[in-house]
Parts: C-alpha cells; sequence; structure tokens
C-alpha cells in the first residue's frame, strides 16, 4: 500500500457513543503504525481531516503516554516505547494456532487446497493444523512430520532462520531421496535456501511425495525468524508452475496478518493505480515469457541477440528479434545479470559472484567473488564500462537493511568496492563521454550521478540526480542513450521515464504491465528500446489486468543507445 494510501482516514461507523475523542486518537495511531516512513505533522494533519488545535491535542496526548515519538531533529513521527512495550506483551501470551485457524479456514475456501500450519520441531517439520480445500486435494493430518530439505514448509523454515543456525541445521540434515526431484546436493539446498530468501516463500516441486506440490510462506516473529510456517499443498497438476507462485504471495500476505508483523521492507507495497500520460510511442510485446523477475536485458551486437535473466526462476535468455526465438539455459542457483566478453564468451553476477558462464552447458567457472562471506547478501545489476571492467551492485536478499554496496572488478579479477550503505543496488549506466556515472538504489528512490574518470573507474561528488516519488512507484533498471538522456524502469510504476541531462523529465512510455525491470537499446540500429519486466508478487487481480507481466516489450522512442561495452575491452 502506497504512503497515500496507508495515510487515509478509515470510517468508524461503529464507534459507540460518547467514544469520538477515542476513536480519532486510536485512528491517528494507526495512521502513524501504517506509515512506511516517519511522516511529518501536516502531513499526517493533511491527511487527518482534523481541525488543527483538536488534530495537535490528540498527538500531543498519544506523544505523553509514549505511544508516539517525535523526532526533533527530523520534524517526524513514529510509534513510541509505550506501543513497543505492549506489543512484547501481547507476544508473551500469543497463540498461534488461534491466530492463524482463520487465515487456514479463508486460504483454503479461496484456494481450493489443502492448507496447513506448520512449525519446526529439531530436525522435521510438524503439521499443527489444516484445512482441506474442495475435498479432492492431499490430506494432510495434525501432527504428521516430515523432512526439512524437501518440502516446502521445511525449507521456508529453514531460510528464514538466523544465517548462522540455518547453516548448522543444514549441515545436520539427512538429505535422503523420496523422489527423482529430491534435493540431495548440500550446495544445490544451500543455492534454494538462498532463491527462497530472495523470493520470499519456498516451492517444492514434488520433492517429497510424487504427483505433490507445495508452497509456504514463514510467519514471522518479533525478532524477525519464523514462529511457524503457512504452506498449501496440491497435486501438481492443479498447483502448478503458472499458480504456485501467486499462492506464494497469498501466503505471505496472510501470514503477515496473523502476527500482525510487516517483515521485510519491500521495495514497496504494491502496484499504483494504472494511470496515462497519454505516450505517443507505441510499445509492443514481443516475448510474452511470463518470468517472475526479467531483468539485466543486453543487446550483444555480434550475435544480434537480446541477452536477459530470470532472477527468481533462475536462468540465461536469448532472445532473436528476428525469429522471435527464445533460448533458455536453466541454472541452479541465483543470476543477476549477464556481462559481454572481449573473447566471444559470458560472465553473470550469480549468488556466488562473477563467474565465467558457459550458455549452452550451464556451467559456472568462479572469476571473482566481491563479497565473499556476505551470506546475506547477493549480487544484482550490474554492467560493463569504457575500460572493460564489471560494475556490480549487490543488497541483502530481502532488502531489509542497506548493507549492499557497488563494486567495480578489473579484467584481471581485482575487486575495488566504490560505495556502500546501498539498500538495494539496481540499474547503472554512463554518460555518452563517460564522465557522469547514474546508479540506483531503488528503495529510497534516487537515481544518483557521479563525477566519473573513465579511464581509471574513479567516481566523486556524488548527488542526487533524480528522485521517484514513493507514491509514483520505484526506480529500476537505467540505460543511457546517445543523446544522454537516462531512461529508467519505474517499478509498480506502469511505465518507462526519460529524463534529460539536467535532471527533468523528458518522456513517458506507458507500459500494459506495473512492473518493468529494466531497458537496453538494441536492434541493428540501436534504436530499439527493449523493456523486462516481472510478475513477482502481483496479486491476482493485477495479474488479470496485466496478464503480460513477465514479457518483454520492445518501441522506437526516436533516439539511439550506444553499443555495450565489453570485457576485457577498452573503447575508445
Amino acid at each position: 500500500m502506497a504512503v497515500e494510501e496507508a495515510l487515509t482516514v478509515r470510517e468508524e461507523p461503529d464507534v459507540p457513543v460518547g467514544a469520538a475523542a477515542l476513536a480519532k486518537g486510536l485512528t491517528l495511531l494507526d495512521m502513524v503504525a501504517d506509515a512506511s516512513r516517519p511522516v511529518r505533522f501536516a502531513e499526517l494533519l493533511k491527511r487527518s481531516g482534523l481541525p488543527k488545535p483538536t488534530f495537535a491535542r490528540i498527538l500531543r496526548t498519544l506523544i505523553a503516554f509514549r505511544l508516539v515519538r517525535h523526532d526533533e531533529k527530523t520534524g517526524t513521527y513514529t510509534l513510541g516505547q509505550r506501543f513497543l512495550e505492549l506489543s512484547h506483551r501481547v507476544w508473551d501470551t500469543f497463540d498461534l494456532n488461534s491466530a492463524a485457524l482463520p487465515e487456514l479456514e479463508r486460504l483454503s475456501a479461496e484456494l481450493g487446497e489443502t492448507v496447513a500450519l506448520c512449525r519446526l520441531e529439531g530436525e522435521q517439520v510438524v503439521y499443527v493444523e489444516q484445512r482441506s480445500g474442495d475435498g479432492l486435494g492431499v490430506r494432510v493430518d495434525a501432527g504428521r512430520r516430515v523432512p526439512i530439505h524437501c518440502t516446502a514448509a521445511g525449507k521456508v523454515l529453514l531460510a528464514f532462520q538466523e544465517p548462522a543456525l540455518a547453516r548448522a541445521l543444514s549441515a545436520r540434515l539427512k538429505l535422503e531421496r523420496y523422489t527423482d526431484k529430491t534435493i540431495t546436493d548440500q550446495q544445490q539446498l544451500q543455492a534454494d535456501m538462498t532463491l527462497t530468501r530472495a523470493r520470499g516463500y519456498a516451492v517444492s516441486y514434488e520433492e517429497h511425495l510424487p504427483g505433490v506440490n507445495s508452497v509456504a510462506a514463514p510467519i514471522t516473529g518479533q525478532d524477525g525468524t519464523p514462529v511457524g510456517a503457512l504452506v498449501a499443498l496440491g497435486p501438481s497438476s492443479r498447483l502448478n508452475a503458472e499458480n504456485i507462485h501467486p499462492t506464494g504471495r497469498e501466503l505471505m500476505a496472510a501470514a503477515r496478518r496473523i502476527t500482525g508483523y510487516a517483515g521485510t521492507v519491500a521495495i514497496s507495497s504494491g502496484p499504483r493505480p494504472r494511470s496515462s500520460s497519454a505516450s505517443s510511442i507505441p510499445v509492443t510485446c514481443v516475448l510474452p515469457w511470463g518470468a517472475q523477475l526479467g531483468e539485466a536485458p543486453v543487446w550483444i551486437d555480434s550475435e544480434e541477440r537480446l541477452y536477459w535473466v530470470d532472477i527468481l526462476h533462475p536462468a540465461v535468455h536469448r532472445f532473436d528479434p528476428k525469429t522471435g526465438r527464445n533460448e533458455s539455459s536453466d541454472v541452479d542457483k541465483l543470476v543477476s545479470a549477464v556481462f559481454p566478453s572481449a573473447d566471444g564468451s559470458l560472465l553473470v553476477a550469480s549468488q556466488d559472484g562473477i563467474e565465467r558462464f558457459d550458455f549452452a552447458q550451464g556451467v559456472f567457472t568462479t572469476f571473482a567473488e566481491p563479497e565473499a562471506g556476505l551470506t546475506d547478501n547477493r549480487l544484482n545489476d550490474g554492467k560493463v564500462d569504457a575500460a572493460g571492467a564489471i560494475w556490480v551492485g549487490s543488497m541483502r536478499l530481502d532488502a531489509s537493511r542497506p548493507t549492499g554496496g557497488l563494486y567495480r572488478i578489473a579484467a584481471d579479477g581485482a575487486v575495488e568496492r566504490k560505495e556502500t550503505g546501498i539498500t538495494v543496488a539496481n540499474g547503472l549506466d554512463w554518460s555518452p563521454d563517460g564522465r557522469t556515472f547514474y546508479f540506483v538504489d531503488t528503495v529510497p528512490g534516487h537515481i544518483y550521478a557521479y563525477d566519473c574518470d573513465p579511464a581509471s573507474g574513479t567516481i566523486a561528488n556524488r548527488r542526487v540526480f533524480v528522485t521517484i516519488p514513493m507514491e509514483e512507484g520505484r526506480p529500476d533498471g537505467i540505460a543511457v542513450d546517445a543523446e544522454g538522456g537516462v531512461w529508467c524502469a519505474i517499478w509498480d510504476g506502469w511505465r518507462v521515464n526519460r529524463y534529460r541531462a539536467d535532471g527533468t523529465l523528458d518522456k513517458v512510455i506507458d507500459l500494459p504491465v506495473p512492473r518493468p525491470t529494466s531497458v537496453a537499446f538494441g536492434g541493428p540500429d540501436l534504436a530499439t528500446l527493449y523493456i523486462t519486466s516481472a510478475r513477482t508478487r502481483l496479486p491476482a487481480s493485477t495479474l488479470s489486468e496485466a496478464p503480460l507481466s513477465g514479457g518483454i516489450f520492445a518501441c522506437r522512442p526516436g533516439v539511439k543507445g550506444v553499443p555495450a561495452h565489453r570485457f576485457g575491452q577498452k573503447r575508445d
């Protein structure tokens, strides 16, 4: 939910006579609690609809009782210490089973599948409660114990533990084989855990029982670790690859309702209402692929192919716009960017670092590890500069803390850290002369600009080039055209924006999908703008409105791009 929506005063038709003042105070407290960021006096006043004297009196009372805290330095308001003390008392008597039952009943009816509440007990998962859908689904009994490594409930309970505990528990597991799809290799299990953390839910495709798929989301406690899991189980013919991911999103939302704990600070809380900017640039879906998180497009001119990745359904793709054919190299670990090399080979950013990648064989070879040992982080978007070096950003797997950085990797594998304190490192590119470097941190909504020495890669004088307001979406991938214009995909904004070199908005391309992720110029004349997109965590109502989510789109915006640089090759 956008900040503007979160601060809307809710109607209270059932307020008892004489309790209007209390209701106004509780409503104001809800407004502060629901806001995704600290809010200012004027913002709260405007959205409360109350007379200023009444509003100020209520706010002062909430502060006096320590339910709201006023930060005098920033002039903002957040929940106070007393509220946190009261929430701890609630947790002391919290009954997970009772809190989960209404969600189990609602989900089983809506999904038509068996939905269960699970807990971790030792090295197994136990089903605590369950509700069946239409009676024709998978049957599970309360008290039944199942293995961790091959069930969605087990994998999600393992993945979201404190990292050291998760590694210790994982090492103790006996990875027994139950079907021909069971994970029996520790490295593969760890890759699955990384993917689960990044996605927010776990899936199991017939790994435990033949013909049965499952998807599970963690129910997170006040310390951020799971107190249980919600799992949906169904026949593989029904709970298939097409609908298992929307089901995962529904489970995540239900888990948040059970505890009232929002968990990870997401990039945004949902797509904005679709609007039109009267864009005159027609857009075509050239590849209706349905990617979970399509990303990092790069045009390789020698092949006349567009390479791109799906981060959450791990694969490297190459698309031929002449034939419409898309070739895929499915991989067993997270991959987030592709880098063409001077010798015609490929490198990729993976969960294990920068690796050489054989597209035909799907084989990785380690090249450099910018963040060795930071198991809670992963690499994200990246590009090659004019000097032939790779630049790549990173982020925490769940995007909950600003632990990300920005790195430059030279042709000899030497790693240089350029930035720290980044929440979600995303799109990056350079001005045509290479003297301005652009870099996105998605969560705060900033596109930064730096002075840059194209020969050495030295950057300095960071400043905010553009800030995208929260109510308009979040900035994602970028590309700079031959005229110096900066094109940016606006996640949850249904559009791509072009900014002039002075930061002013120049053009808007409206899209039929809410979550464009990145952009790249391609085609023989570099005059086609390709746009990747995502369908991850979109509600069913949005997917119905935007069925092409996860596809690749193309348009002719009237300007050309510049050729992609190649790793290990300097360009004058």
